[in-house]
């Protein structure tokens, strides 16, 4: 008998990550503390670090096989460290980086903890570019891989500019924009179609989200291991 991989999504907002681990063969379960209606598997709302600890507690985490988790990045995220920086805001972020990897070891199972470019405090075990996957978006993400490890693909020389303008100059490029609003940035249907992303259309969900591509590779690498250990 055949048992079915699962994959526990926190922090999982619309989905791009639990797509591509359906479309690697597991079965996905999220959380996420707001409402997702279109989130496209079962799904808990409430808060994914209580969940988690409720999950361990209980040892119905034992019923997953691997947990990823992609953490609110405000406090880390270039983007908004160099904002801040320039316009001489003083906003307070809160990292959560620290208390998600002590319960994802605490869990005992594999994990997978994602983060964009900038200063959050993860192991970059693993990073992926939209350029390694033929999208129309760079999107680079970092991967702190725990319990199991994967080799680096190469990360291809980009073919151009992302789209948009940028300190006053306009430059046309192969890839979108998927974040913020103005100067160039991607409409909803460019986000979807750069990202592989049809579920949803919500421009917040869209430009928060890590495309499928990259954890179907992730999840494909895990199982393929995971069968060759086992044979």
């Amino acid at each position: 008998m055949t048992t079915v991989s699962r994959v526990l999504d926190l922090f999982s907002c619309s989905g791009g990550a639990g797509w591509g681990y359906h479309l690697a063969g597991f079965a996905v379960d999220g959380c996420d503390i707001a409402d997702r209606p279109r989130y496209p598997f079962a799904y808990h709302r409430g808060d994914a670090l209580e969940y988690l600890a409720h999950l361990i507690a209980t040892g119905d985490i034992e019923r997953y096989t691997l947990v990823h988790a992609s953490p609110p990045c405000q406090a880390g995220c270039a983007l908004t460290v160099g904002t801040n920086a320039s316009q001489g805001w003083g906003g307070e972020h809160e990292d959560l980086v620290a208390p998600t990897r002590a319960l994802l070891d605490a869990s005992g199972l594999p994990y997978v903890m994602e983060q964009p470019n900038g200063r959050a405090a993860i192991r970059k075990d693993l990073s992926l570019c939209g350029e390694m996957f033929g999208l129309g978006v760079l999107r680079h993400r970092n991967f702190e891989l725990g319990r199991f490890g994967v080799t680096q693909p190469t990360h291809r020389r980009h073919r151009g500019y992302v789209r948009g303008w940028r300190h006053g100059v306009y430059r046309d490029g192969p890839y979108v924009a998927a974040y913020g609003d103005g100067g160039g940035k991607a409409s909803v249907a460019e986000m979807q179609q750069a990202m592989q992303i049809t579920w949803t259309d919500v421009p917040e969900e869209l430009t928060e989200a890590i495309p499928p591509a990259y954890t179907r590779w992730i999840g494909t690498a895990y199982l393929t291991a995971r069968q060759e250990v086992f044979a």
